[in-house]
């Protein structure tokens, strides 16, 4: 048992051995890492990067290089070295290296034209210097362990540990546009004091960070929200102060680039196999007219016997041998090198129309196209499929709180219309809605007043003071959503700090204890925080998915099956969900809790995974107070551009988290789009949940109308003739495009998980029929 506790702890300090310590360069200088054999290098590095593609000394090797990759050049080559032969030579051998050292050039500067063109999208922030206070320094002399001060709009410049900030409660804002494409503003928390920081070796993992901060002999936990990533951009701060910890090429936005690689199009790789191609047909064209010419030759010297001095030495055979090679350099414009000279201008000038195409200007930030490869036009001819995410891109990424239900009674901002009502066991009908003025006047419910009162404490969202207004900085637009729409309702959240949040409930003033905050990721999907009310109570509020809330509800009650009616509305109508859930905490569990809280988040092996676990203690038995509805709307002109996609030939698959009715979204249905209804919802489809089904009750079949019945709730999901809608089991999975004895069956293995996917046109031609399997008879249940 010693020699296992000693093996891990020796694991553990394999993963975890990069110590910084605060402006101390010479600890870190001494540390050497090998890099092959007997090599070594600094094992902490610089914050000098190089992201151009060639230098000054590796342009010509390099480039020469790659362009000889290229099998037309290689064959150029080959025949300029054959016209060095004086006794097969047809021209001198100059003549064919000038059109092929003109190709060559020519193909450099483009490709130097697109190095330097692409550099300056990764160089942006250019050399900002080191805060006002210190010494100033660019960027590639910052080293581990220094103490940094930004300033407001500023990049940062290296991986840093927050420590401090002008805000209050040492809070810092920061925009990660430049690292995830979001230009949401996350809220980083600062650590406060520079101690000895122990942590992860440098790693891609962007959103994620383990370590311990030692300071006079504790130990403090370190996690993501307390690292600034190097391309993030100071906001809404004055002033922040960090320590080093990962510069240069250890940084993670520089471990997630990867090494350049040497890339072909698809036409490239056409064109390759065409010059094999030809080359064999020379070759065999060559050996056949050799044959002959051996064959005339001793024909020639049969018939001709008194020319025989003429041809002392020469044999039929070596005459033939030369035939071959004359014959190879003699046909060997069979692969024009014009041809490719024009290729080349071609490119250059098409990604010049790109940057001057009127169609492509976006007036309203005054932004044109930009190329920022000339071989763009060629590469963009060969896209046959796009794989996209849906929120953010296709979606507006702007958050509007339309619907909630509380207490089976469903609010919106309509007139009443109706709240669903129990009449037996399988059937529920409508008889009346409210409007959310109505959640004000609700407000001696204490189940509303809970509903309200985890909006506006459930949540990450900083607050600021402008002009005598509040305003929320959130980042994620859904929690801006929700905490505006407290706000709206008469909940408002005023200010947080580090252990503090403050209301306004109804006009009166609460402050909450925050004791803990239980974080969202993609496996847990919720989060939760734990607060201490001024009457001195401890409870839990919970949001999230549905499939993980109400598992871990304390009963099954009527409230469940309304809210869960009311969840199938809401998506249905495409909006975003999530459930609301509370529970009180008595003192003595959260004390025991806790204990084993702190324990697990200084862990530095598999925290991630106890930390899971102790949050799971908690999360149970709770009581469920509701649902919200969020609309994010499509950008304009969406369904216009995945049409011509489509005209195009061009398949679109759109990736999203959103519940099975969502995603297929009467938004998306619109706009002609060919057969929104293709759903692929993952773990449902392979592991055959019964909420998995297929748009289509038959194959082979055109069935629009159906698409749109899909998305009407379980108890509509029919086909014709009354047969139910398939479901979707692992197996084999047809794509019926062509008749049915052609189809070609897609396995998809019952283990795997994957996330569910819309397709939003066919995989095979633009007539072929619905994605689905092989009929069961229509009266199989």
């Amino acid at each position: 048992s010693h020699l296992w506790d000693l093996g891990e702890s020796l694991c553990v300090d394999a993963h975890f051995t990069w110590e910084v310590k605060a402006n101390d360069r010479a600890y870190h200088t001494q540390f050497k890492k090998r890099v092959a054999f007997c090599l070594t290098r600094k094992k902490y590095e610089d914050n000098a990067i190089k992201t151009a593609k060639y230098n000054v000394l590796t342009f010509l090797p390099l480039n020469l290089y790659e362009q000889f990759h290229r099998l037309a050049n290689l064959y150029f080559l080959f025949v300029i070295l054959l016209q060095t032969v004086p006794e097969i030579s047809t021209l001198p051998w100059f003549t064919l290296l000038l059109p092929l050292s003109f190709l060559l050039l020519l193909r450099g500067l483009r490709d130097l034209i697109d190095d330097i063109v692409s550099t300056p999208a990764v160089r942006r922030a250019g050399n900002p210097r080191r805060g006002s206070v210190f010494s100033w320094k660019k960027w590639r002399d910052i080293c581990v362990g220094d103490i940094v001060c930004l300033r407001k709009d500023s990049f940062v410049p290296a991986d840093l540990l927050l420590l401090s900030s002008s805000e209050p409660s040492s809070l810092c804002y920061v925009e990660t546009a430049d690292i995830d494409g979001q230009g949401v503003i996350q809220t980083l928390l600062a650590v406060g004091v520079p101690g000895k920081v122990t942590c992860e070796e440098p790693n891609s993992r962007m959103h994620s960070f383990i370590g311990t901060l030692e300071w006079r002999g504790e130990k403090y936990s370190l996690d993501s929200e307390k690292i600034l990533l190097r391309g993030c951009r100071i906001r809404n701060t004055e002033t922040c102060y960090g320590l080093v910890i990962y510069a240069g090429l250890d940084s993670k936005i520089m471990k997630n680039c990867g090494k350049i690689k040497m890339k072909k199009t698809k036409l490239d790789r056409l064109m390759d196999r065409l010059v094999i191609l030809i080359f064999v047909m020379l070759v065999i064209t060559s050996l056949c007219l050799a044959f002959a010419a051996g064959f005339w030759a001793v024909k020639f010297h049969a018939e001709h016997s008194y020319l025989s001095a003429l041809y002392v030495g020469t044999s039929p055979a070596e005459q033939a041998f030369f035939a071959f090679w004359g014959f190879m350099i003699l046909l060997s414009i069979i692969i024009p090198m014009s041809m490719y000279i024009t290729f080349e201008f071609i490119y250059m000038v098409n990604s010049y129309f790109i940057d001057w195409d009127l169609e492509m200007y976006y007036p309203a930030k005054d932004t044109p196209a930009k190329a920022r490869s000339t071989s763009l036009n060629d590469q963009l001819g060969q896209i046959e499929y796009i794989f996209s995410d849906k929120t953010g891109t296709l979606t507006q990424n702007i958050m509007t709180f339309k619907k909630c239900c509380i207490n089976g009674i469903i609010y919106d901002g309509g007139k009443p219309q109706g709240t669903l009502r129990s009449v037996n066991k399988n059937h529920f009908l409508i008889r009346s809605k409210s409007n959310f003025s109505s959640l004000v006047s609700d407000n001696d419910d204490p189940v509303t007043r809970e509903f309200l009162r985890l909006l506006a404490l459930c949540h990450t969202v900083m607050v600021e003071e402008k002009d005598s207004q509040l305003v929320y900085q959130a980042a994620s637009p859904d929690e801006e959503a929700l905490v505006t729409a407290a706000r709206n309702l008469g909940y408002v959240f005023l200010s947080r700090t580090q252990d503090t949040i403050t209301l306004s409930e109804l006009g009166t003033e609460r402050t909450y204890s925050m004791l803990a905050m239980l974080d969202f990721n993609s496996v847990r999907k919720r989060m939760s925080i734990v607060v201490r009310d001024p009457e001195g109570k401890i409870r839990l509020y919970t949001k999230g998915a549905d499939v993980v809330i109400l598992e871990r509800l304390r009963e099954d009650g009527p409230t469940r099956a309304f809210t869960q009616l009311a969840l199938d509305s809401f998506a249905e109508e495409t909006l975003r969900t999530l459930c609301l859930a509370s529970k009180e905490v008595k003192e003595e569990d959260y004390a025991e809790w806790s204990k084993k809280h702190h324990e697990a988040s200084v862990l530095l092996q598999d925290r991630a995974e106890e930390l899971d676990k102790v949050y799971e203690e908690i999360e149970q038995d709770l009581q469920l107070l509701g649902a919200t509805a969020i609309e994010d709307k499509l950008q304009d002109g969406v369904p216009e551009t995945i049409q011509l996609l489509k005209k195009g030939n061009i398949k679109v698959w759109v990736l999203t988290g959103d519940k099975q009715d969502a995603a297929g979204g009467r938004q998306l249905s619109g706009g002609g789009l060919c057969r929104p209804g293709h759903q692929l919802p993952g773990r449902d489809l392979l592991q055959g949940h019964p909420q998995a089904e297929s748009p289509g009750s038959a194959a082979g079949e055109e069935a629009p109308e159906r698409h749109h019945a899909g998305h009407r709730g379980r108890s509509q999901r029919r086909g014709d003739a009354g047969c139910p809608v398939q479901r979707l089991r692992p197996g084999p999975v047809l794509l019926p495009a062509t008749p049915a004895a052609r189809a070609r069956p897609l396995v998809l293995p019952a283990h795997l998980q994957v996330p569910p996917l819309l397709l939003l046109q066919d995989l095979c031609r633009h007539d072929g029929a619905d994605l689905t399997v092989a009929p069961p008879p229509c009266s199989a249940p």
